[in-house]
């Protein structure tokens, strides 16, 4: 496996905590500047991250995350497990796509306003429904750890860094997927080694 990216964690990192819960070795291959321009065209859409598995490249996060996710076991036990994954991975993505003006306005009046409302008027009411949808033990789907919680836990960490505050408050089942998502070892030991990047 070689994995591609920008040195951030960003869209990357589903798939380096992935591979780190399943304790699989692959190359973390991170670009920037003229390598990047050298690399786009050959990629599929243009676009990062890429995955190289045997000679064939996969782009797509998502559809990145979904390969490793069953190449570990992380995908769902059975097809409605999966689709219910698929479901909250999904629900993120469409929350993701509202902190995208964020991290892309360069007028910092603007930028500040737009904070301001996606903490007050978006976030909250989509993070009630995640709230409900993770059980009380603190998994989305079933009774153990699935890509799903591996991505809420990536996209907050993500989110947090340009929208910093204390999201979770009073949120219990949450809290529980974020510490199941903390424990597992192998991710354990990514959170503490991996480096410090801007995003």
């Amino acid at each position: 496996y070689k994995l591609t990216y920008f040195n951030g964690r960003g869209r990357g990192e589903l798939a380096r905590l992935l591979f780190a819960a399943g304790g699989i070795e692959y190359e973390d291959v991170r670009v920037a500047g003229e390598q990047w321009q050298e690399l786009k065209p050959k990629t599929p859409f243009g676009q990062l991250p890429i995955l190289e598995v045997d000679g064939t490249m996969i782009c797509e996060s998502r559809a990145i995350g979904r390969l490793i996710a069953k190449a570990v076991g992380l995908a769902g036990k059975t097809d409605l497990e999966a689709a219910r994954a698929d479901m909250i991975i999904d629900g993120l993505e469409d929350l993701g796509h509202k902190v995208l003006p964020i991290f892309i306005e360069k007028d910092e009046n603007k930028k500040a306003e737009l904070k301001k409302e996606f903490t007050e008027k978006t976030l909250p009411p989509a993070l009630d429904h995640f709230e409900k949808l993770a059980s009380a033990e603190g998994y989305f789907v079933g009774k153990s750890l699935t890509w799903a919680d591996v991505n809420f836990f990536a996209f907050l960490g993500f989110m947090t860094g340009f929208v910093p505050g204390d999201h979770l408050k009073g949120k219990v089942n949450l809290n529980k997927v974020m510490g199941n998502v903390t424990s597992n070892a192998g991710i354990a030991k990514w959170l503490k080694e991996r480096p410090d990047t801007a995003f």
